[in-house]
């Protein structure tokens, strides 16, 4: 059966996918917590950037940036994955947004991106837009940080990608400048995601292009 005549809660690119999970409360990839990784990064960034966080899903990493005070924007475009997201963070600082990560324009433009089991989440049709994408919404000397599961998991979500289809989505426009173990994985994940932190180019491409 083609993705074209799957029900709407069958097809991970929609969003009824992923209200059906976290409306029954089956979200396996789902921390409840801060990855160490992550924590050490945002200590050494005073600064405080500018952050998106696309496929939020419940927000925790959210919670902890916006705690420190960085500019967060949590974006998700299944409403029952912002519905939980606002339980879990109350009253709080930043921005949650139920929009399509292809189609919105943050404002004011984020510095940083933050990338967790979102680009797993994506049909592997959808991974070339998802390198455009970043390409485009970051500036020259923005970052790309967050974990990326590296492995031949055809069968998803999480689908898994070969180490060279990474590095052929985001080469063209991002220069890899930081890499790690990961000692803290769920079980979802262990052994297969890596710690990274790609910088964007001045000379890099974009593209509107997002495949039908």
């Amino acid at each position: 059966m083609s993705d074209a005549g799957k029900a709407p809660e069958q097809r991970p690119e929609l969003p009824h996918f992923w209200d059906k999970r976290f409306s029954e409360g089956v979200t396996p990839w789902d921390a409840g917590r801060v990855p160490a990784a992550l924590a050490r990064f945002v200590a050494r960034h005073p600064e405080a950037p500018v952050t998106l966080i696309p496929g939020c899903g419940s927000a925790w990493e959210a919670a902890h940036l916006a705690e420190r005070g960085w500019p967060v924007v949590a974006l998700d475009f299944s409403a029952a994955a912002i519905a939980r997201a606002g339980e879990l963070l109350g009253n709080w600082p930043g921005q949650l947004v139920c929009a399509d990560f292809f189609s919105y324009r943050p404002d004011p433009a984020c510095q940083l991106i933050y990338e967790r089991a979102f680009l797993c989440a994506l049909p592997r049709k959808l991974w070339p837009a998802w390198g455009r994408r970043m390409a485009e919404l970051l500036p020259a000397g923005g970052l790309l940080a967050g974990f990326f599961f590296l492995c031949d998991q055809l069968k998803g979500p999480p689908f898994g990608i070969a180490r060279p289809e990474l590095d052929a989505l985001l080469t063209p426009a991002f220069d890899l400048i930081e890499e790690g173990e990961v000692d803290d994985s769920i079980p979802v994940f262990a052994g297969r995601e890596r710690w990274m932190v790609w910088r964007r180019r001045p000379d890099g491409r974009t593209s509107d292009e997002r495949p039908a």
